[in-house]
């Protein structure tokens, strides 16, 4: 279990950061900065929030409600002083899916069930295990959603007249390119328009809220010309100027099973991805965040998106990043944020009915190319073999299978790449070359070994002995031209042993007695002499002697030469 900071007491790494602001003093200039910051965030999380929501398959009033109530529970509850939570776009792909086989009712419990998973990983103080996810997993479904984003946007993009969007990537495009003749000029000039806007106002004007002033250009360029495109008030109806209702949904247990996969695909992605972005926030801040906290927050706040009727939540990269280059400071800014969008959502929501869903679609489509990580991508595919395969392994079954099961290949394969690759790392080796053995001979163990007396025999093993390199004992006496009478195993080089391992040992121990071999362990390090001693394993028989280094073996070798009947 991972232990906690030794810099602060253990209790306060769940202790959110507003409540250590407050303890620190909150001054009047904080708070203003933290206005600034938090309306500059609403601004760019109002149409995203929509948007994101649509590409989801849910009305874009959730967007909305999600944004205020996850995006406030996250500042006031999270272990970041600056992080800014709200619906992102990695839950698309598995979001859409359950609501297509389950309905909003089964959304409605998975984002329920991974709140609480979230909360029991905090709690857990599973934080710091985020750590040790493979970046060839990352990359590759993140670049899976990223291509299923832009793939569940080509209908409102181009403006197509067909029915339901299929779930299935290939089914998808084959609707699309069945449809493909009734794509209307209107909505492709469009979203062209805020493509281009967007693109422009990033390289020309970075600190205008591009996708907001996008927004504004499609809706107005609609509204004036009189375009016959697809809006929000044509698909949804009127925007409710109000908050849901809070409800707590009944959990029936047979679905409850049903739905766990799903739900631990969006507590492993929000738990990810608010660890990530709080680890760009504290580079970009100086600052260190709390991670256990975090993840407490970040369930707290899919618990609270749940029963307000919401989608799933986590902490947004991009608008962490945009509220950090506002001047936020503490988590007042991501509060604000959510008060603001909540203001925007009751004096605006008449209007937001005529957003053509082109426009929309214009962002998601800037927004799949900004997670695509392309660049990383391609680094990566330079990679060794094992991390090209974990990659392209989690990118195809991301974009053409199920996320769920991406994530579960993907680490899978991780996790044999890496023990194959610490395999490769255990050296056994005598001071010569043998058949077979990587690497020459090394000259201080070729010179050690001269001092070996005769009918001694003296292997040093390099490395971890886990399950994965267990094996390399059991043709050990096979591998001697000539049967010893004491052997001489040198481990100090062993930084640790697994049960494996020490199963391994104990079967050369037993190979060693039943060839009436003398057998000596040198220079075991603390963790592997503490495991076989627990197993058991430390005093077995009396033809077992640990030693502490080569020269004490050789001492000991000599004794048991010179005993008869000891070796």
């Amino acid at each position: 279990m991972p232990s906690p900071s030794t810099s602060e007491p253990a209790w306060r790494q769940f202790e959110p950061k507003l409540l250590t602001v407050l303890r620190e003093g909150y001054s009047q200039r904080a708070f203003r900065n933290d206005a600034i910051a938090g309306l500059t965030v609403a601004v760019v999380a109002l149409p995203l929030a929509m948007a994101l929501a649509i590409a989801s398959g849910a009305p874009p009033e959730k967007g909305l409600h999600t944004a205020i109530i996850a995006g406030f529970l996250i500042s006031a509850l999270g272990g970041s002083r600056v992080q800014i939570g709200g619906p992102t776009a990695a839950f698309i792909p598995v979001v859409f899916s359950v609501i297509q086989h389950q309905g909003y009712g089964g959304l409605i419990l998975c984002t329920l069930l991974a709140g609480l998973m979230l909360i029991a990983a905090g709690l857990l103080r599973l934080g710091a295990l985020m750590k040790f996810m493979p970046q060839p997993v990352i990359t590759g479904f993140t670049a899976g959603i990223a291509v299923s984003i832009f793939s569940s946007q080509i209908k409102d993009a181009l403006g197509l007249r067909m029915g339901t969007v299929p779930g299935d990537f290939l089914l998808r495009w084959q609707a699309y390119l069945a449809h493909l003749s009734s794509t209307q000029p209107a909505t492709v000039a469009l979203t062209v328009l805020g493509v281009a806007l967007i693109v422009a106002l990033r390289r020309w004007r970075p600190n205008w809220p591009g996708f907001l002033i996008a927004l504004l250009a499609c809706t107005l360029a609609a509204l004036a010309l009189a375009l016959p495109v697809d809006t929000i008030g044509s698909r949804f109806g009127d925007l409710p100027a109000a908050l849901p209702e809070f409800s707590i949904p009944s959990i029936p247990l047979e679905r409850t099973r049903e739905l766990l996969p799903s739900a631990f695909t969006i507590a492993f992605l929000a738990g990810v991805e608010s660890l990530l972005s709080a680890v760009v926030a504290d580079g970009m801040t100086g600052r260190r965040h709390r991670s256990n906290a975090e993840l407490i927050a970040q369930g707290a706040a899919n618990v609270g998106s749940a029963l307000f009727g919401g989608l799933p939540a986590t902490g947004a990269i991009a608008r962490t990043a945009t509220n950090i280059r506002a001047g936020g400071t503490t988590p007042m800014a991501g509060i604000l944020h959510a008060a603001f969008i909540l203001i925007f959502m009751l004096l605006l929501a008449p209007v937001l009915r005529y957003i053509p869903l082109a426009g929309l679609a214009a962002i998601l489509l800037i927004v799949a190319w900004n997670i695509s990580e392309i660049e990383t991508f391609r680094r990566t595919l330079s990679a060794p073999k094992g991390d090209r395969l974990v990659l392209l392994l989690t990118f195809g079954l991301t974009v053409t299978f199920d996320l769920t099961v991406a994530i579960e290949v993907g680490l899978v394969v991780a996790a044999f790449v890496f023990m194959f690759r610490m395999s490769e790392t255990l050296e056994v080796t005598s001071g010569i070359q043998l058949i077979g053995e990587n690497g020459g001979e090394n000259p201080d163990d070729a010179r050690q070994r001269l001092r070996l007396p005769p009918g001694v025999e003296a292997f040093q093993i390099n490395g971890p002995l886990f399950f994965g390199t267990s094996g390399r004992l059991d043709d050990l006496l096979n591998r001697m031209a000539a049967q010893p009478r004491v052997f001489i195993l040198r481990m100090r080089l062993v930084p640790m042993i697994d049960a494996s391992g020490a199963h391994a040992l104990k079967g050369l121990i037993e190979r060693c007695q039943r060839r009436d071999i003398a057998l000596i362990l040198s220079g075991l390090q603390p963790q592997p002499r503490r495991v076989l001693r627990q197993m058991g394993l430390g005093v077995l028989q009396t033809r077992v002697n640990l030693v502490d280094d080569f020269d004490a073996a050789l001492a000991c070798a000599q004794v048991l030469l010179d005993e008869p009947g000891k070796a």
